[in-house]
């Protein structure tokens, strides 16, 4: 049994601690906010703030532990690797310097490109308003814009979906600049135009294995309108592809991560733990969207209930330094959809009740994770976001989705509610037409 301490507290986190629990870890805690499904797994809570670096140290000293698996990026990009690694602390997760491939997304793209990387895509980054307002009045192709620090995933703006003219454009980069959203500057990139999908994977510094592939959905409401959010749901199929991924293009996906990971070792900051790769499905191939230095959330909620590989046995390989390629997940498909409180995406309703029936979830052949809940007077209640994970687990994502819906009839509250197209033939199908449409 090893201990190791986690860090962080939403479903992400919950759900790499189950992961944990059943692999035998001896799990010390350190969170914002006391998340149930984490508490009840852990052997000691430390309720702090994850950019407390020095108090969470001084709890692993105390703790004893020999191993961390730091669950956000704020914290990475803090330095909290580093200051764990010169206490003794064996990290899962990458060092300050490593997180930078999603704490600066002008590293993310330099490095690709001086490493002629496949998969990148035309950027431009600035620190200046006013240099920034005049590339976009020529800008050579439709733009993505995003801040270049870091924004939680909600501070991407695409010029045709978002942005629907000049004005609009200018107005945005006056908001990331004026408000310092995800610190004072913003890249511009290339729109690619294709179906997004997920593929993260284990790494040790050099080796790199993969996990099964997942699509998230990020709009706010069913039909894939509204605002960006943080994640509604995703899902992933029992042959670890998507129905409108072929292998050849996973392969592509996967030999750019493993290039990205031996440019890292060559530039002297060696990458450790898990990463996350999203990407466009092009016409021309797969192209690189972001690059997080950690778990996706919701994906963690599909690949770790299926992980038959001790995830401990994982974290303790990734610290050490002996990873082998092979990582062992079921051939289950899963359905993850999240329960939010209304208004999420523009104006959360929080503070309200909402209960789970735990039992009744797991005979749907589904898990429920904790997210942005606490316990207010004995009652659990919601948060401004998102809520309760749901995966259904199934032969098929069909199957898993109609469990995922079971396992929902026993999640009530108050003022939430649930993106429940998520997995549904139709809108699978609908990625599947529009990728042969892309493919021409």
């Amino acid at each position: 049994m090893i201990k190791i301490l986690t860090v962080g507290g939403g479903g992400r986190e919950h759900a790499a601690v189950e992961a944990l629990h059943r692999s035998g870890a001896e799990i010390y805690a350190a969170m914002s906010t006391n998340n149930p499904g984490i508490s009840r797994r852990a052997v000691k809570v430390l309720k702090v703030s994850e950019m407390d670096v020095a108090s969470i140290v001084e709890f692993a000293q105390e703790s004893g532990v020999e191993y961390a698996f730091i669950g956000p990026e704020a914290p990475l990009g803090e330095g909290i690797v580093d200051s764990l690694t010169e206490v003794g602390v064996k990290c899962a997760s990458p060092s300050k310097d490593a997180a930078r491939i999603e704490t600066s997304k002008s590293f993310m793209r330099e490095l690709l490109d001086s490493h002629n990387i496949d998969g990148n895509l035309g950027h431009a980054t600035f620190h200046d308003l006013k240099d920034a307002l005049a590339y976009i009045e020529d800008a050579p192709y439709e733009l993505v814009v995003k801040p270049v620090g870091l924004t939680g995933g909600k501070g991407v703006k695409v010029q045709g979906e978002h942005l629907l003219n000049l004005e609009d454009t200018a107005a945005y980069v006056r908001e990331i600049f004026e408000q310092d959203i995800g610190g004072a500057g913003v890249i511009f990139e290339e729109r690619a135009i294709g179906e997004e999908f997920t593929l993260m994977v284990f790494c040790d510094g050099s080796t790199i294995a993969p996990m099964p592939l997942v699509q998230d959905h990020k709009r706010a409401f069913e039909g894939d309108v509204g605002p960006n959010t943080g994640g509604m749901g995703s899902y992933s199929a029992e042959d670890h592809l998507l129905p409108f991924v072929e292998k050849g293009e996973r392969d592509a996906a996967l030999r750019i991560l493993k290039d990205i990971v031996d440019a890292m070792a060559s530039e002297g900051c060696p990458y450790v733990g898990v990463m996350y790769g999203q990407f466009m499905l092009t016409r021309d191939g797969p192209r690189i969207i972001e690059i997080n230095a950690r778990f996706g959330d919701p994906e963690a909620m599909n690949v770790l209930p299926i992980l038959k590989t001790g995830f401990a046995d994982i974290c303790k390989a990734m610290a050490d330094g002996s990873l082998t390629e092979e990582v062992d997940f079921k051939n289950v498909a899963t359905v993850c959809k999240y329960v939010v409180p209304e208004g999420y995406g523009v104006k959360s309703v929080s503070g309200k009740p909402i209960y789970v029936d735990e039992r009744g979830v797991i005979d749907s052949s589904a898990v429920s994770y904790y997210a942005n809940v606490f316990m207010h007077e004995g009652v659990l209640v919601t948060g401004s976001s998102r809520s309760v994970g749901v995966v259904g687990m199934g032969g098929s994502i069909s199957a898993a989705e109609a469990n995922c819906e079971k396992a929902l009839s026993f999640v009530r509250g108050e003022a939430i509610r649930v993106r429940h197209d998520i997995g549904k033939p139709e809108i699978v199908q609908k990625r599947v037409e529009h990728m042969r449409q892309v493919r021409g």
